[in-house]
Formats: C-alpha cells, structure tokens, sequence
C-alpha cells in the first residue's frame, strides 16, 4: 500500500493534541526545571511559559499546566520525534525563521489551547473541549477557573471510577457513587481496581506531590531506560504507536480535570476520565478536523474565527467510522475430521486470529486514510471505532477498503465470518453535552451498527459477489481436516490441511514461545505466517527483535507480576489469553495423568483439554484418585451494555465514552489472564474480551474460577448494583468437539440471560442469582460435612436429586411435589437410623435417642436445603458428587 501523502502531517497535528495536556502531569509532579532561571531578568522558565501560553483574568493567570506543557515538551525533546527541524508540516519549522515567524510551532499549538489564536492552535483547542463535552459558556467559565477543589488540594484528587456511577435505574440509599478512587500508579492488573477514597487520597499537598513526582520519575526512567526503539522515531505513526502505549501506563489514573475555582466559587468538573482517554480522543478529534479543513481548503484566519465562535458547529465535518466482526464463534469452532488431534493449539491459535484480524483491519483502513493510530479511539474485542474527516475523499478510500477487507473474508473463511463495516457523520455540536447532543450520537451509532449487520460481506455487490469463482477447483486434494470449507493445500506432520489450519496451529505453538508481533508488507523469516491478512504480513518476534521497517511492532505478552507497569518498549496490545502448562509441581505428581497412558509431558509444555480434565481429581483414602474426569465450559458477558453505553452516564462525553469502552474491555482483557495465572492456572481461556468471556478447564475449577470472577467484577465496578454479568456452565469429557462445548455454554448463557434481572448464572440445567450460586457451592461443603459426620454414602446424596425434583414441581403447583418431605425422612431413617449401631456399653435408651437426633438432625438441614433452594439445590448436589466419582 501506498504511504497516504497527508499521513505525516495528521500524524504531527495528533501528536500536537494528545500531548496538549502533558503539563498537567509535570506540574502535579512539580519538575524542578520549571524554576530553573531563564533570563538575566531573574524570570523562571516557568515564568515566561505562563506569560506566553496562560490565559490571564483580573491580574491572575489560570491553567498553569498550559506553560507546563511547553516546558516537558523540551525536557523530553531527546525522546521526541524530530518535531523541529525538516519537515514539520502542517507546523513550522524552527529551522526557517521566516517560516516560524509566520508560522506555528508543534509545541505552541500543543500549549495555547487555554489561549488560542491561529488555526491550529484552534484545532487543537476545540478538539480539547469537543473530548469533555463542553459546552461553549461552560468552557468560558472553565478557562478562567483554578485548579482547586473545595476541601482539599487538587493534587490530592484522584481518579474517580467512572464505572461507579453508571445508573440504569433509579435507586435509594446504598453506596454513594464516588465513595472510590483509583491508586496513582502505573497500569499493572493490580492497579485496576479501585478503593475507598480515603485509602487512595493523601491528606496533605507534599504527600500528593510527591506521589505525582514518583510517577513522572518512573515515566522518565521508562523512556530512557526501556525506551521506544530509536529506529522507530522516522515514522512517526509508528512511533505514536509505541508512545500510546507507554502514555496509557503511566496516565491511565491520573485525573484529566479535578475541579475548578471562579471567582471564589466551585465549578464541578468530575475527575472520572483519565489523562489518557482525555489526551486519546483530543487528538483523534484534532486529526480530523485539520483534515477536514485541510481537504475543503479552509485553514485561513476566518476559518480560526469560526472555530472560536462556533458559527460553523453544525457542519459535519466528522465522520464516525465503525468495525463490528462478526461470525466470531463460526470461525473458532469450525470442525472437521481431525479437529480434535489439534483441539487446543486450534482454540489458541483461532482466538489469536480473530484479534489478530481485528487489529489488522482497524490498521489497514487507518493507513487507507492516511490516519495516525491514536485516530482508533475505541478497540476492544472484534469491535472498533475510528474517527475520520468527513470529506469525499474518505467516504472513496473507506469504500475501496471495505471492499479488500469484504473479498479476504470471501476467501478465507468463505463468508462465515465477515467485518461489519459503517460510518456515520457528525458535527461539533453532536460532541457537546446540551439538549443530550452526545447522548443521540451514540445512539445513533448503536442504531447503525444493528442495520448495518444485515448487510453483512456486501453480497449484493459487485465487488464482493456471493458466488465462489473457482471454488470447488480448489479442492483437487481434498477437504481440510480441521476445517471443512477449505481446501486441503499444504502439508504439516503428513496431513494435508489448508494454509490458514496451519497457520492457526502454528499460532498456537507460537504464542508459548514468542511475545511480540511484526507487522509488514513482506515476509521476514521462517516465522511469518503464510496467509496475508488484508495484504499485510505477521510474523512472531523475540524480545528485543524490533524489525528493519515494520509497519506495526505490536507486545502481546502476559503480566509476570501483579504490580510491575505493564510497559515493555514498544506498543501493547491485550490479545492473549492465558493457557495452561505444565509445571515443576505437576511434573512431581503425575498420578492424575495416569489413565490418559500418555508419554510424561515436558516442563513448560502446553496441557491439553484431556490433561485439564484430570486435574480435579484428588487423592482418596486408599491412595487412588477420585473425581469426574471432565471439563466445564464458561460462557458469559456484561448485561445490558447498549443501556450502559446509551444511557448509563448522567453526563456522557466523548472521552467517557472511550473511558468506559476500555476500563469495561481490560477487566476480561487484562485483569482475567492475570486471574488465571496467579490462583487459576488451569482455565484455558478460548477468548476474553470486550464484555465476553469463554474460558474451557477442570470442571470444579471452573465453578472456583466463577465465583472469584463475579466477586473481582463486583469490586472492579466499585460495588455498583447496575453493572453486572451472566454467564452459563457446560459440563462435558474431554473429548467432546469444541463446536459442540461452544454451543451448550451458549445455550446456557441465553438462559440466564432469560431470567428477569439477569445478574445469573447457569449451571447443571439450573438458573439461579449470582448470590444463591455461590451460596449453593458454600451448600455444597456443607453436604460434605454432612457426609463425614454421617457416613452418608453416595447412592443416598445420589437419591436427594430426586427430591429436588420434586421440590421444584410443589413450586410450580403440582400437589405431588409436596411428597419429598415424607419421602426424605423415610430416606434419612432407612439409609442413616437404620444403619446406625450402638457403641460398647451404650444403654438401648441412650442408643435410640442418639439416633433419634441423628436422623432429626440430619433431616431437619436437609429439608431446610431442599426447602430453601427447591430444584436450585440440583447445583450443590451435583458439585458434591462428581467430587467423589470414581
């Protein structure tokens, strides 16, 4: 593909944007270079950068952060792309005086956004109020407000969890929203969840300066010490890339806005969008409106005019532009005869893929039109939104794009999954928050994504007809094995498969061994995979492995440690999953493998589904092994998220919309692979992400794994009722075909999602509360106890199923169903009273009223069970016995 002529120039105004609040940083850190002296006047160098870039009212100065953002942006010039010199268009170069003169600088048009005056400094500024949402008087009252909150320091302010004040019904009493805060600390799965305020804010000033010194110390560090490869710096969306990353790590906590003095008087500005979602939508929405300008020919001083009075706010200069995969589900369970020989590098492999053709696709239709990658202001499992300038242009370029991206989906995997791909236009007025502006945005943007789906792969086109030319031709040797629409066409281990089967298994050996991705037009070594993914080319990489001239370096490596700042060099993206290998102390006790009769497995080496179905079974008085050797398959996701993204904010701005997007995606993406390693090792996790989830492990496990998982959900949201998940269980062998687990775990998902509220969960044909599942586990230790402390044999636990079906028939009025309480202390005399005996030198009377209290005691917490939970009771039974199968 052709370099888009624009792409370096919207890159600069991107960068521009997105570090026109890098001073809020460094003035909370309070850099020391800032009081360094300037002139021989005595004036500080932030004395001068106040002068130039803050805006000024009745003798004061506010938004100090203007001038800080100046100065950090020369103390770290080392670090920069060359923003200075050479070609800095759509800026001025220092290296012509009569062009600065004339000009603009990069760093002037970052600074002035409190105090703008040319055109791209009012790019930049509009785009910086269009991100919050800001209404033009509101705006006005803000740029002459201090930094300050009302009982404390705006230094001491810390994030506020957004997700805490999603409402989608009208509560009274409870928890207060905003009664919790994030820690000032780098991205790590630890940092993500929040905590009371109290823990989280420091109580004087020189403590919270000093957190915010700490923090800007280690992204200084980062920079110099694991910096962003220097051969990088050339191309500058490359590079942008890479810094996107690193700026998330180190500001996703740090608030964008605390509040706000005017005049002695407080103004609310919510601190619950982060630095990096603020500085992220800044500059994608900077980016489109130069080029908008830049395309239609207006970038003089009247179209600066128009930026500052809002004259032409109602002209759509935006165009929204959304990706949906679909058929997600259709291209990870495809089958064939030999699917099952290659079950769990084909799960890994495929998931892998469905990112990988998600990254690609954002990135191919971003390089179409010439946009930096900070342009993508929403990506997060198969779903992707982007912003453009709304020019013909574009509206040509997307068309062409959709149309590659329609015929690779055509050819590979025959129209079974496919890239909903829509744009929408917008205006500024649609960005600010009266009259539910942004509100009706976004809901139009739902509303287009659902009809657009019809649509799916434009088969009635011309360029992506529905017939297969030379289809049937391909298959001169025969079907894939492992995936029955393709063409058998290259060999592996002496079976004939298709190109994409291998490439998937290779992917699934891979990602055990390697932790970064090249991206390129061409093959790089023996690593790069054989199908092209919309023209581009994968290939794994080494650590360290940085490439000659990548298009993208993307790291996809797992956390190592809860805390350590998920930075490694070059640009992260949150699409592996956590799989399952052996370990020191699995290799030490290979007993629970035995009935498998497999060769001993290697330290490190990925377990298969048979292995992850052994795991569960424990050791029993007789030195064997008891317990069902099988696997539960877990399917869930969020409840109700269109009505959290629609209407669930009070106040929804662009920012917030991004904010929530990613906080909802990095709870599956971040914090559950991070989960699985550190206390569930073996859950194999087929995709998570978004506000989904499918994970396949040991069976009891998996009911451990769900219990912590709805508890961690609970305080990632900071105990907000509203926002909560369904999920649905399968039980199953190992050797049954993934398709199949897919679409039970499916099937019982959708009846969880069926109970009023939802908020459920799915487990052995029965759907209950979140609360009453974990109850009924707790239930089920119980029935262990009962069994040890009664001798309760298998075959009787085994009977009360029975009852509980009958429990369940009295609930739903069948007179019958009343029965079980006579049948259960029949049960309980015959199978406990009656077996019991007496001890040496127990009197007849003693032994009959030890065993009246036995069988009354047994009966009475067994028909308080049954009684409590009716047919739910099925979920602690069934957990209890298959502990105990042989």
């Amino acid at each position: 593909m052709e370099k888009h002529p624009l792409a370096q120039a919207s890159a600069r105004v991107s960068l521009a944007a997105y570090l026109h609040d890098l001073g809020k940083f460094a003035e909370r850190a309070g850099i020391a270079e800032a009081e360094r002296q300037a002139d021989d006047r005595g004036n500080s160098l932030r004395d001068l950068n106040v002068q130039q870039y803050c805006p000024q009212f009745k003798g004061r100065y506010s938004h100090i952060h203007a001038a800080y953002t100046a100065i950090a942006m020369d103390l770290l010039e080392e670090h920069l792309p060359d923003i200075k010199s050479g070609d800095c268009s759509p800026f001025a170069s220092w290296s012509s005086g009569s062009e600065l003169a004339d000009g603009d600088s990069l760093i002037n048009a970052a600074a002035r956004h409190h105090k703008p005056e040319t055109f791209l400094q009012w790019v930049v500024a509009s785009a910086d109020r269009l991100a919050s949402g800001f209404e033009r008087s509101e705006f006005e009252e803000y740029n002459r407000a201090e930094e300050g909150l009302e009982n404390r320091s705006h230094l001491s302010a810390r994030m506020e969890v957004l997700l805490e004040k999603i409402r989608l019904s009208e509560r009274s009493g409870g928890q207060k929203a905003g009664s919790h805060r994030y820690l000032l600390r780098p991205l790590s799965p630890q940092a993500l969840m929040p905590e009371g305020a109290r823990d989280c804010e420091p109580q004087d000033k020189a403590s919270a300066r000093a957190e915010y010194a700490r923090l800007w110390e280690q992204f200084k560090k980062a920079l110099s010490e694991n910096p962003i490869p220097p051969s990088h710096k050339g191309d500058l969306n490359l590079w942008l890339d890479h810094f996107d990353s690193l700026w998330l790590t180190f500001t996703h906590a740090i608030p964008s806005a605390t509040a706000a003095k005017v005049d002695g008087r407080f103004v609310p500005v919510p601190a619950d969008v982060s630095l990096y979602d603020h500085s992220r939508t800044t500059a994608a929405l900077a980016t489109a409106l130069w080029r908008w300008h830049r395309e239609t020919g207006r970038e003089d001083s009247a179209a600066a005019a128009r930026l500052r009075d809002g004259s032409d706010d109602e002209e759509q200069k935006f165009l929204l532009v959304q990706g949906d995969m679909t058929g997600i589900q259709d291209f990870i369970f495809a089958a064939g005869s030999q699917t099952q020989k290659y079950a769990a590098k084909l799960l890994r492999g495929r998931s892998f893929m469905v990112s990988l053709l998600t990254e690609c696709a954002a990135l191919y239709l971003l390089e179409s039109l010439g946009l930096p990658p900070t342009s993508q202001v929403i990506n997060a499992a198969g779903k992707f939104l982007l912003v453009a300038p709304n020019t013909p242009e574009t509206t040509v370029a997307l068309e062409e794009a959709r149309s590659v991206i329609n015929r690779w989906f055509m050819d590979h995997s025959q129209g079974r999954a496919g890239l909903t791909l829509t744009w929408l236009p917008a205006c500024a007025a649609d960005f600010r928050g009266g009259q539910d502006g942004f509100r009706r945005l976004v809901e139009r943007l739902f509303k287009q994504l659902e009809v657009e789906k019809f649509k799916r792969l434009d088969l009635c086109s011309e360029e992506t007809p529905a017939v297969f030319e030379g289809y049937l031709e391909r298959f001169a040797d025969g079907e894939c094995p492992l995936d029955e629409y393709s063409p058998a066409e290259i060999s592996h281990r002496d079976v004939r498969m298709s190109r994409q089967a291998r490439d998937q298994i290779r992917i699934g050996e891979a990602l055990a061994k390697y932790d970064r991705l090249l991206v390129t037009w061409e093959p790089v070594n023996n690593r790069t995979l054989d199908t092209d993914i919309f023209g581009y080319r994968i290939t794994f990489a080494d650590t360290g492995e940085t490439g000659s001239d990548p298009v993208r370096l993307w790291d996809f490596s797992l956390p190592q440690d809860g805390e350590a700042p998920l930075w490694n060099g070059c640009a992260r993206r949150f699409i592996n999953a956590y799989v399952p290998r052996f370990e020191l102390a699995d290799i030490a006790d290979l007993t629970r493998y035995e009935q498998l009769g497999e060769e001993p497995p290697n330290r490190d080496e990925i377990k298969s589904l048979n292995h992850l179905a052994c795991e569960d079974r424990r050791k029993d008085s007789e030195g064997g092994r008891q317990g069902v050797t099988a696997l539960h398959s877990l399917k869930g996701d969020v409840d109700n998220l269109g009505q959290i993204f629609q209407r669930g904010l009070e106040k929804p701005s662009f920012a917030k919309m991004a904010a929530l997007s990613r906080q909802m995606n990095f709870f599956f993406a971040l914090w559950l692979p991070w989960r699985c390693r550190e206390r569930f090792r073996n859950s194999y996790t087929v995709f998570a992400g978004g506000d989904d989830f499918f994970l396949i492990g040991p069976w009891y496990s998996q009911l451990k794994l769900a219990e912590a998982m709805r508890k961690d959900f609970a305080n990632y949201v900071a105990g907000n009722p509203d926002i909560h998940f369904s999920a649905g269980f399968h039980l199953g062998k190992p050797g049954l075909p993934v398709r199949r687990r897919g679409q039970a775990a499916e099937e019982a998902l959708d009846a969880s999602k069926a109970r009023e509220g939802k908020d459920s969960v799915t487990c052995y044909g029965e759907t209950v509360s979140w609360s009453d599942f974990c109850a009924l586990l707790a239930e089920s230790e119980e029935l262990r106890q009962l069994k040890e402390e009664f001798s309760l044999s298998g075959s009787f636990v085994y009977s009360l199923l029975q009852l509980v079906d009958m429990a369940g028939e009295e609930k739903a009025g069948n007179p019958r169903g009343a029965l079980w309480r006579s049948q259960l202390a029949y049960r309980v005399q015959r199978h406990v009273g009656d077996r019991l005996r007496r001890e040496q030198g127990e009197t007849r009377e003693a032994f009959e009223a030890r065993r009246r209290q036995w069988v009354e005691s047994l009966n009475c917490k067994l028909a308080n069970a049954i009684s409590t939970w009716q047919s739910g009771y099925r979920i602690a039974l069934c957990t209890h016995l298959y502990q105990y199968r042989h």
